[in-house]
Order: C-alpha cells, then sequence, then structure tokens
C-alpha cells in the first residue's frame, strides 16, 4: 500500500511512501481490539473509590428499639444500613482495575486499528516538522491546509516534540503523540491521522518483529 507524502502546506511533495501490509492492510480483529481499549481504560481508573461499612463507623453500638411490636422495620444500632447517615452495604474498595493482556494481542489490536483507518483513508502522511516556537495558530495553519480543520485529529510525531505538544494542546478536538506511545484507543478515538514520514519507521518497528 502507498500513500502520498504532503507537505505541511497541503502541498504533495511527489513523493510516496509504502505502508507495510502487515500493519495497514490486515483483517481487522474486533475482539483484539476491545480487548485492548478496555485495557487502556482500566488503566486509567483511579480505583481510590472507599465507603465505611458498619464496622469502620463510629457511634453506639445500642439498640434504638425493641426487636418486635413498633410497627415497623427492625432496626439495630445507629450505624445500620437501613437509617440515613448509617453505613453503607458492600460499598466499593480500593481495587486495581488492570489485567494482563499478551503482547502479541496488542500488537494485533493496534495493527488491526490502523488498518481501519487506512481502509477509511484516514491517514495523512506528511514531512516532518517542528515549529520554532509554540503557537496554536501554527497547528490551526497545518489543519487548514490539510482540509482537516474541525475534525478529531492526532498527530503522530517520530519522538517527543515539545513545541508541537504546547502548540495543540488548547486544541479540544487535536491531540498528539510520539510513534512510540502509539496506542488502539488513541488511533480509533481519532477522525483522521497526522503521520510524520520518520514516525512511520517508528510504528514499523514496534509492531512487526
Amino acid at each position: 500500500m502507498e500513500a502520498s507524502v504532503l507537505n505541511i502546506n497541503g502541498q504533495d511533495t511527489g513523493r510516496k511512501v509504502v505502508l507495510n501490509d502487515a500493519i495497514y492492510a490486515i483483517e481487522p480483529n474486533d475482539h483484539a481490539i476491545y480487548l485492548d481499549v478496555k485495557l487502556i481504560l482500566a488503566n486509567k481508573r483511579q480505583g481510590t473509590a472507599k465507603t465505611k461499612e458498619r464496622s469502620e463507623m463510629s457511634g453506639s453500638t445500642r439498640k434504638l428499639g425493641r426487636q418486635k411490636g413498633g410497627g415497623g422495620a427492625r432496626r439495630g444500632d445507629i450505624n445500620s444500613p437501613v437509617l440515613v447517615g448509617g453505613a453503607r452495604v458492600f460499598g466499593p474498595k480500593p481495587r486495581d482495575y488492570s489485567f494482563k493482556l499478551n503482547k502479541k494481542v496488542r500488537q494485533l489490536a493496534r495493527c488491526s486499528a490502523l488498518s481501519y483507518k487506512a481502509q477509511e483513508n484516514a491517514i495523512i502522511v506528511v514531512e516532518d516538522f517542528t515549529f520554532e516556537t509554540p503557537k496554536t495558530k501554527s497547528v490551526l495553519e497545518v489543519l487548514n491546509n490539510l482540509k482537516i480543520a474541525g475534525k478529531k485529529t492526532l498527530f503522530v510525531t517520530p519522538a517527543s516534540d515539545k513545541a508541537v505538544y504546547l502548540s495543540a494542546r488548547n486544541l479540544q478536538r487535536v491531540a498528539t503523540m510520539p510513534a512510540a506511545a502509539l496506542n488502539t484507543y488513541q488511533v480509533l478515538n481519532a477522525d483522521v491521522m497526522v503521520v510524520a514520514e520518520s514516525a512511520l519507521a517508528v510504528i514499523e518497528g514496534n509492531l512487526v518483529k
């Protein structure tokens, strides 16, 4: 599969790059994508929610009313879950939401996500670029030149680029990511990917062994 290389002005440079079919032209595996996205979102959860159970509440253990004859439900002490301000039954406890997923499954998920983008013609390859100074206006100009303004866009750079990151961080529908950190969730979450030419080699090095 070939893709034309554009510059950040949106002009065709006349060069083409070959996109590895083992990454961009496979039969996508939806279940692998589901598992990898689930893992990524699970790893973002703090798991620090906590409520007090009956044994952890402060308060008297005196029984508030007699067992029978009151006309209502049985009530224990002031910490009873049936009372306002009482303990919570089976409340959340601190826990780790992460789980193990094989490396090959994660690689398959990323290749599947990239193949979906390639099928949708949602991958734009551009010459390597950076900005002299961080300016949001610079990113907006690139988006307009590439005719993708208003779309949810993911810029993939060969390495971490502070100028590009700072220029794009104020734009709600634009994200940046170094190629080595590319993941399934970010790929699927974007409408279009703008990939720097040198980043293709990094992606291929991570996904094809």
